[in-house]
């Protein structure tokens, strides 16, 4: 079995063993090419100061580059006895390079290590759910133009109330996904701060360069502070958490609003039918099993917050075991709204709209306020008109024009679409993932 990196002359109770480690084997997986970029920036900073050799760093980083490769060829396992991926990476180094591998844990404690994999994992996250809601951002503006000139009930209270449109509902969700994406942003730029050289939270005796390793890791900036650096682990992920059940939030009304208007009851819309379920008894059902399931998730995913609040909120500053937990629920959740989005995006693209829904009379009069605005604009008191309308739809004599000629910002004739494009260019500039992209390559390309 092998040795703990903290291990002195006694061996721990392996059910306490069992216990402590936790999940930790199988979800520091995720971190491991993280670690290792962690380290291959960290024994950089080692060797300008003199604390490695130039012979040794180049040995260490071919060999931390050999162990990227086996992480990302789907190779790397951290082994029986095995505390977590620090302790597998440095024992790899050890068996190939000797003592030599011992020396990549100068002035660093496993505090600052997870929290540099966490970020530099979490911040890759984010990217790729960032990618995928503009994917998703993309395809409903798209159909927000195709079907801007197709009206559709507007409803308050589950109640018809007033024209709508194609245009508004698709466009609608779009400008959501805008909100979402800007909450995202903060997420990634509290994110992206190093707290590398923090050591156990109180710093190094070494003559640590931390500015050296914010730039070769691609950070904004560094957590300046080491206390503070250290009080980042559950915030971080709090806050993270926080800006995925925003989005969250935007899947699951989506998801609500395409489960009902798929229905038989309205016939808004109809959903394709590979995307769809059948019944065991019923042959005639087309179950929206996708969408509900996608609610159902992001309903999960908006709990998610409070699950890590209630972990570290209690916590006073400095390193607790508590915080281990956290990863169980946080790490899992990046992959369950990234599948969702795919769906949704898959779905939304595929999406056929009833454009002949106002054939039924049923929705004549939910034109009763543009009547009511034709007669105030024609010079009578609105509350004249209003009670003129009123009657008519009492005695049954009131008959609809469903000519709807709305033209200011953001109604049925001005959608204002490509300011919402606009919007989303916008925030989508202000994350410049290419900073963190090309410090990562680069340290990978190093010799």
């Amino acid at each position: 079995m092998a040795s703990k990196l903290w291990e002195k002359n006694f061996e721990v109770n392996q059910e306490i063993e069992k216990f402590t480690v936790g999940r930790d084997r199988e979800l520091d997986l995720f971190l491991a090419k993280h670690d290792v970029l962690g380290s291959m920036a960290h024994i950089t900073m080692l060797q300008s100061i003199g604390l490695l050799e130039k012979e040794e760093l180049t040995a260490l980083l071919a060999e931390l580059k050999n162990i990227h490769a086996e992480i990302e060829a789907g190779r790397f396992v951290i082994e029986e006895g095995v505390e977590d991926v620090h302790s597998q990476v440095e024992l790899m180094l050890t068996r190939k390079l000797g003592d030599m591998g011992k020396k990549i844990h100068s002035g660093r404690s496993r505090n600052d290590q997870v929290l540099v994999d966490l970020k530099l994992f979490t911040r890759q996250q984010l990217m790729e759910i960032a990618e995928e809601v503009r994917v998703l951002f993309d395809e409903l503006i798209a159909q927000s133009n195709r079907y801007k000139d197709v009206l559709m009930p507007g409803y308050t209270h589950l109640q018809v109330a007033m024209p709508s449109s194609f245009g508004l509902w698709f466009g609608a969700y779009a400008e959501s996904l805008v909100d979402d994406m800007l909450f995202l942003q903060a997420a990634f730029k509290m994110t992206n701060r190093n707290p590398l050289g923090s050591a156990a939270g109180y710093g190094s005796s070494f003559p640590l360069n931390r500015t050296m390793t914010t730039e070769l890791l691609g950070f904004d900036s560094m957590n300046y502070n080491v206390v503070y650096a250290q009080m980042g682990r559950g915030k971080m992920e709090r806050n993270v958490t926080f800006a995925l059940a925003g989005l969250a939030g935007t899947l699951s009304k989506l998801a609500f609003d395409a489960c009902m208007f798929n229905s038989q009851n309205f016939g808004f819309v109809k959903l394709p039918n590979e995307c769809t379920t059948g019944s065991s008894i019923m042959p005639h059902k087309k179950n929206p099993d996708v969408f509900e399931l996608t609610r159902a998730k992001c309903n999960k995913l908006q709990a998610l917050p409070q699950q890590i609040v209630l972990i570290m909120n209690n916590l006073p500053c400095g390193y607790f075991r508590d915080l281990q937990i956290i990863k169980e629920v946080f790490i899992p959740a990046f992959q369950e709204i990234k599948d969702c989005l795919q769906m949704v995006a898959y779905i939304i693209n595929k999406i056929q709209v009833n454009e002949h829904i106002l054939d039924d009379p049923k929705y004549d009069n939910m034109f009763s306020v543009e009547e009511v605005n034709r007669l105030a604009a024609a010079g009578m008191p609105f509350r004249d008109a209003y009670k003129k309308v009123g009657l008519d739809i009492e005695a049954g004599t009131f008959t609809p024009d469903k000519h709807v000629a709305h033209t200011h910002e953001g109604s049925i004739g001005n959608l204002c679409n490509d300011r919402i494009v606009a919007l989303m260019d916008q925030v989508w500039s202000g994350f410049n993932f290419s900073r963190m992209q090309e410090a990562e390559k680069k340290l990978l390309a190093a010799e």
